[in-house]
């Protein structure tokens, strides 16, 4: 085992559900928090002509996704403080069931050694803030899709989800404080 992580918090689920903006929030709190790992690729893919994208090389941009990720896990997991993160290493479980990657073995030992605490924070699906933007191409029916996929990843590997409320930040912030305060 690299980490056990039980301060180390994922806010997982679809694209468009509200992961990113409630993260923000949290850091406006005072949490340390980690921003996602494909959103960076995409931005420093794309500046440079890369094919590392969801849409062109979907398995080159998973091993990119995994490498940032499990960077990110060892230096959180160092401080021993706690750390909110969008997307974990075990969501690349859920996304190679998504898009089909069949050498995939090793994107279930990472889920297995990278540790998180048990306690995983789900965005559902959420049709009236869902939008696309530059880096969000999926459509409705794929975001739905993605959620599915990554919370039975989640469930898999043992992990206890957690559905944020379809509720303003300022609630699912409240709930996430309070679930964190109970599991730590």
């Amino acid at each position: 085992m690299i980490h056990a992580g039980h301060q180390l918090f994922v806010v997982t689920g679809g694209p468009g559900s509200g992961k990113t903006t409630l993260l923000e929030a949290a850091a406006k709190a005072g949490y340390a928090t980690v921003p996602e790992s494909g959103r960076a690729i995409i931005r420093l893919q794309e500046a440079i002509g890369g094919c590392a994208l969801h849409h062109v090389d979907s398995a080159a941009y998973a091993e990119l996704m995994l490498d940032r990720d499990m960077q990110n896990h060892q230096a959180f997991a160092a401080t021993g403080e706690i750390a909110l993160f969008d997307r974990g290493v075990a969501d690349l479980v859920g996304y190679c069931r998504l898009v089909g990657i069949e050498q995939s073995e090793h994107f279930r030992r990472a889920a297995d050694l990278f540790l998180y605490n048990r306690k995983v924070f789900l965005a559902p699906p959420w049709r009236d803030i869902y939008v696309h933007d530059t880096e969000r191409r999926q459509d409705w029916s794929e975001a739905v899709h993605t959620y599915e996929c990554i919370a039975d990843a989640y469930a898999e590997l043992g992990y206890d989800l957690m559905e944020l409320p379809l509720a303003p930040v300022a609630d699912r912030l409240a709930f996430l404080e309070d679930e964190i305060a109970i599991a730590v």
